[in-house]
Order: C-alpha cells, then sequence, then structure tokens
C-alpha cells in the first residue's frame, strides 16, 4: 500500500505515540506535517530527520492546539489535508472534588475541542478532493473508566462521538472517520516512569511492568507506537474503505474485560 501523493497532519506529533504514527505514514509514502506548541530548532530538526529517512516531504508547524483559532490555522499553513490524525492530549489525575478547573478546562480543550476545529478545518479539503480519513486517538479510557481521571475519561468519550458523527456527515463522500483506542503504549514518558515504580516497589522491571503498570492490560504488554501507527495506516488504505464511525481498540484486551 502506497500513501504517495497524499498530506497528512498528525496532531500532537513531536513524541510518542503521535510521532510514531508520523513515521508510519511517512513510510507509506505520505507527505506528513508534525506539530506541537513548541517552535524550537529541534522541532524542525525532527521533521528533517524524518523526511531523510522515508524521502518524503515533512513539515513542522507550530499549534497550540488549546486554542481554537490556531488549531485551524495549522489546517490552513498546512495547505492541504488528506489525512487528519487528532492526536494531541495531555492528563492530570485528581478527584472530582479536587480537580483543578484549570485543568480540566485545559484537558477538555486539547484532548477534545481541538479535534473539532482541526476537522471542521479539514473536511472541506477532503470533499474538494472526494478522499479524506479522519483518525482520532482515543483511548481505552473512550470507551470504559478509570477513577480520578474525570476530564480525560470525559474528553475521549467525547472524542469517540465527535468520531461517529463525523463518519455519518461524511458516508458516502470517500471520507471515513475512526478511532483508535490504544491501552498502555511504551512511550518515552511511560518508559521514564518504570525506574521509579521499581523502587516505590522493589520489584525487577519485568514484574513491575505486568503486576503494576499493566494490571488492567490482560495481554501484560504494552502496545508499540509502531503498532498504533500500523492501525492507523491500515485505517488509510483501500481495504478500510468501508470502516467508518467505529473504534478499533490497541489494548490488550483491556476493554474485553
Amino acid at each position: 500500500m502506497t500513501l504517495k501523493g497524499k498530506t497528512a497532519i498528525v496532531t500532537g506529533s513531536n513524541s510518542g505515540i503521535g510521532l510514531g504514527v508520523a513515521h508510519e505514514l511517512a513510510r507509506a509514502g505520505a507527505s506528513v506535517v508534525i506539530n506541537s506548541f513548541t517552535d524550537r530548532d529541534e522541532d524542525h530538526a525532527l521533521a528533517a530527520e524524518m523526511a531523510a529517512e522515508h524521502g518524503v516531504d515533512v513539515r513542522y508547524i507550530k499549534a497550540d492546539m488549546s486554542k481554537g483559532d490556531e488549531c485551524r490555522a495549522l489546517v490552513e499553513a498546512a495547505g492541504a489535508c488528506d489525512i487528519l490524525v487528532n492526536n494531541a492530549g495531555i492528563q492530570f489525575v485528581a478527584g472530582i472534588e479536587e480537580f483543578p478547573t484549570e485543568k480540566w478546562d485545559a484537558i477538555i480543550a486539547i484532548n477534545m475541542s481541538s479535534a473539532f476545529h482541526t476537522t471542521a478545518a479539514a473536511l472541506p479539503l477532503m470533499r474538494a478532493k472526494g478522499w479524506g480519513r479522519v483518525v482520532n486517538i482515543a483511548s481505552a479510557h473512550g470507551l470504559t473508566a478509570s477513577p480520578f481521571k474525570s476530564a480525560y475519561v470525559a474528553a475521549k468519550h467525547g472524542v469517540v462521538g465527535l468520531t461517529k458523527v463525523t463518519a455519518l456527515e461524511c458516508a458516502g463522500q470517500g471520507i471515513t472517520s475512526n478511532a483508535v483506542c490504544p491501552g498502555y503504549v511504551l512511550t518515552p514518558l511511560v518508559e521514564a516512569q518504570i525506574p521509579d515504580q521499581m523502587k516505590t516497589h522493589n520489584m525487577d522491571r519485568e514484574t513491575v511492568i505486568k503486576e503494576v503498570m499493566l494490571e488492567r492490560q490482560p495481554s501484560r504488554q504494552f502496545a508499540t507506537t509502531e503498532q498504533i501507527g500500523g492501525t492507523v495506516t491500515f485505517l488509510c488504505s483501500p481495504a478500510a474503505d468501508q470502516i467508518t464511525g467505529t473504534t478499533i481498540s490497541v489494548d490488550g484486551g483491556w476493554t474485553a474485560l
């Protein structure tokens, strides 16, 4: 399968899942726009390195996903959008009574509202071509819940709902909309937590991963960013032309429980 000639925008993609998705789309031949809220030399260098590795055009465009106008401006600055991957997200953990209002607002804005704004800006471009793919990176928490994650769970459930509405509004137009729902993924952020967990629980690395970090993931294995990227790339393939308005879980069986 090739995505040559397609332009993909991946939000929140200078690290972690977003970066993994961007690499897989570039590997498939798409031109890629990567994004975060910073505008550092290393951000643009990352794009240049990806372009050299995959032999495709890769650009870095700064946009703060907490601001609706910047979300829409990202799509405008890209100039084209055949594939939109809404991945930007943040997390905060606290009980509902103690949850800071500013944290709630930020999580809803970045994790959910940003997907609305980018989708609204991208759909006219997709409709003009008669082809498009919207892939929202939701979460197992878009299908189930955990305590102390009220904003994150609410936002990810909202993303799943937005995914379905987008699919219905675009049905029969060559545009699909789906959500990928990862469980725990081995990102640099998660990797950095393992040594502290080993010390806290006085366990070796493998035991901490299986018994502490992946307690709710029956496979007791992390998903990888490459696997998430591969799932997104599949959803952009002809084999997925009739897959729309649904969720695909990459969670080691978490939501089967």
